[in-house]
């Protein structure tokens, strides 16, 4: 089953700083339909103007991945931490049993962002920050794991997350594909970053996203030059 959702059907904020379209209930916009995925709660879409961004604010008990697809994002949090992520690469922010961080766009263009949430398996913790850098060139024509729950996957420079889950990211060139297995009671979502692409037969464009359950395996096909962000997660 492919759920497609395509980027004018998702919800939106619109503010003079934010342009922000949500794949899953967030905020003020809330669908029945499209409240979570299995443990993936959020995936927002957002545009951030220059020399603004997100205030101080708290989290707790929620694995926050942010891959930026151009510009830079300025982190800090509560724990100390600071850290530039700057377009391709990604950051992780383990909530754990709370945590305040702010969300900077320092530059002097607009940023935008994936911001993904996925639910831990268990409540509390010490929370902790990283970010990877993921050049583009080491994922050309292939998936490559930038956040995960598995010992094997943070061993090879996954950044790690409190979840048996996988964020992973490709850059396709016309005509190439890649394929990805789904295992049984698995949720996958896909979004296009940029390009256009095909999933199993089904056509996206670009910030079009793909909710997939119950199929065994997913080929993605790009028909120009293509960026893709996959979620697997239980």
């Amino acid at each position: 089953m492919i759920e497609k959702r395509s980027f004018d059907s998702l919800g939106r904020h619109d503010a003079d700083w934010l342009a922000a379209r949500y794949h899953f209930s967030f905020a003020g916009y809330h669908d029945p339909n499209r409240v979570h995925w299995g443990a993936l709660r959020v995936w927002n879409d957002d545009t951030i103007q220059p020399k603004t961004g997100f205030p101080p604010h708290p989290h707790s008990d929620m694995e926050i991945i942010t891959y930026v697809r151009s510009g830079a994002i300025s982190h800090q949090d509560s724990l100390g931490n600071k850290g530039r992520t700057v377009a391709g690469d990604v950051q992780v922010m383990s909530a754990g049993s709370g945590v305040t961080h702010a969300e900077y766009n320092l530059e002097d263009e607009a940023t935008t962002i994936y911001q993904i949430w996925i639910i831990p398996k268990e409540r509390g913790g010490a929370p902790f920050w990283g970010s990877a850098e993921f050049p583009k060139g080491e994922r050309s024509g292939s998936l490559v794991t930038l956040a995960s729950g598995y010992a094997d996957d943070q061993s090879a420079g996954a950044l790690p997350i409190r979840q048996d889950a996988r964020v992973l990211a490709a850059t396709l060139t016309a005509g190439q594909s890649v394929e990805y297995p789904i295992a049984t009671g698995r949720h996958a979502y896909l979004a296009v970053a940029k390009g256009k692409a095909r999933v199993n037969g089904v056509e996206l464009g670009a910030r079009d996203g793909a909710a997939i359950r119950e199929e065994e395996s997913i080929r993605v096909e790009a028909d120009t030059e293509t960026e893709i962000v996959l979620v697997d997660a239980p």
